[in-house]
């Protein structure tokens, strides 16, 4: 293909998307292939010779399409959405034309300078003190590694690169059972070890780390002879959005000196709604926090927002510089490859620039507060309906709930049954999440796109499938 050639398929490729999202209800939110069937329709032994593009794209509506998710759908009620905007798209079109390598101020002053300025914008929305400053990482687990590197650096006395962690104490890092996997994957990335990851019961209905609990599992390590390093918070945990105490919680990590990351990566988006801080009163007091805004303000994956109140612990903890990556005879520049795990950074942050500025952060903050509103009304609804009780009641647009049909025995089952059924259905797309034990359904809204009648219809799906169950 030469540049001719891709300002045809270009414009071929914007109709293309045009129509995807114009149709996208239309289609199955969740890919109805068998497995293997993508797999057995690509051919064994590579191609030796090119092919045209117009054979390669009739491959791609052929085998490529009938087995994707549609994550852009507006019925996609599961996990969290990947929302793709048109700016964001755009923006991210552009990023792969420059295919800038970002890693240094000097390889593209314009994306180091526009990160920063960007999310200081995102800060202001939040209303988090002129203390953080942000980097773009590749994601919400990219952030928490770095958060606990940053836990094991200073609990060690900056030793930990270079003596290693064999022949020192145990570090031990605190959370709640609410957190989220990627926070396990950090413990054991940082040789920390699974063992070390110190499970806090919860309380309430947030489902939030109990303070008491937290500050009686610190000084039992201390007696113990252990070295606590850190506390990871949750705001809008996956499974049911449980959210810790944060204020209290940070009181007590803050009395034993110790680090405090928070992962908002999804509710960490409705902090730019006012209304919505209250739930993360004390977040001011934290080292670092993260969220990502493709998860719900439209910022197009991958890039996840990590704040941090001490950017010199954490470049402290992860740069490098050999003489190869100096820039020599320019003052107070930013490598942000040094706040990040990865060396190489591609140019994340002109998504957020086209997004805040097609949009307002008053047109996201609306999406944010309907989506919300409309999630509460469908619970409200599933709530009076005798075959259906609510297990956790919303945070945000997130809420639990199970079909518990009088006589039923084995509720799990069933529940399995019904998600299973109603994906299958391919209207909406559900997930299930486990609550005490006990298996539940989970509900959020969050498409960038979703009108009302997209989330009410939520209802007449589950309660349609669920009784035919029966």
């Amino acid at each position: 293909m030469n540049w001719d050639d891709f300002a045809k398929w270009g414009a071929k490729f914007a109709d293309w998307a045009k129509s995807y999202h114009e149709t996208i209800r239309d289609r199955p939110v969740r890919a109805q292939v068998a497995p293997g069937e993508v797999f057995n329709a690509l051919p064994v032994t590579p191609p030796d010779t090119g092919t045209d593009m117009e054979e390669i794209f009739a491959d791609f509506e052929r085998i490529v399409m009938p087995g994707i998710t549609h994550w852009q759908h507006p019925r996609f009620f599961a996990y969290f959405p990947t929302n793709a905007t048109p700016p964001t798209v755009l923006a991210d079109y552009m990023i792969a034309n420059l295919s800038a390598q970002c890693m240094l101020w000097q390889t593209s002053p314009a994306a180091t300078e526009m990160e920063t300025r960007v999310l200081d914008w995102l800060r202001q929305g939040m209303g988090l003190p002129e203390g953080f400053h942000g980097v773009i990482q590749d994601s919400a687990s990219g952030a928490t590694l770095a958060a606990v590197l940053t836990m094991r650096e200073k609990a060690l006395g900056w030793a930990g690169n270079i003596e290693g962690l064999p022949g020192q104490k145990p570090l031990r890092i605190y959370a709640s059972s609410e957190v989220h996997t990627s926070i396990d994957r950090a413990i054991w990335i940082s040789g920390i070890g699974q063992d070390n990851l110190i499970r806090i019961p919860i309380a309430g209905a947030q489902r939030g780390m109990d303070p008491a609990a937290l500050d009686a599992a610190i000084r039992a390590d201390l007696d113990a002879g252990m070295v606590p390093a850190g506390v990871i918070l949750c705001v809008g945990g996956t499974g049911t959005g449980a959210t810790d105490p944060i204020a209290d919680c940070i009181a007590v990590a803050k009395k034993h000196g110790l680090y405090v990351h928070v992962d908002a990566a999804w509710a960490g988006n409705a902090m730019i709604c006012p209304e919505f801080r209250p739930l993360w009163d004390g977040v001011e007091h934290a080292d670092s926090l993260v969220f990502n805004p493709y998860k719900w303000i439209g910022g197009q994956f991958d890039g996840s927002v990590h704040f941090v109140r001490s950017p010199e612990d954490l470049t402290r903890t992860l740069a490098i510089s050999p003489e190869y990556l100096k820039t020599h005879g320019k003052d107070g520049i930013i490598n942000y490859s040094e706040w990040s795990v990865p060396l190489g950074r591609r140019f994340r942050a002109l998504k957020l620039w086209f997004l805040i500025r097609s949009y307002g952060l008053d047109g996201l903050r609306g999406r944010i507060r309907n989506h919300v509103a409309w999630s509460r009304e469908l619970h409200d609804r599933l709530a009076r309906e005798p075959d259906f009780e609510i297990v956790t009641p919303p945070m945000w647009s997130l809420w639990t709930f199970r079909y518990a049909p009088e006589g039923a025995e084995d509720l799990d089952a069933l529940n399995l049954r019904l998600v299973n059924a109603i994906n299958d259905d391919g209207r909406i797309y559900l997930t299930q999440t486990r609550v005490d034990g006990a298996l539940a359904i989970r509900f959020q809204a969050g498409h960038f796109d979703a009108t009302r009648e997209d989330v009410m219809m939520a209802y007449d799906v589950i309660c349609e499938i669920a009784r035919g169950l029966r």
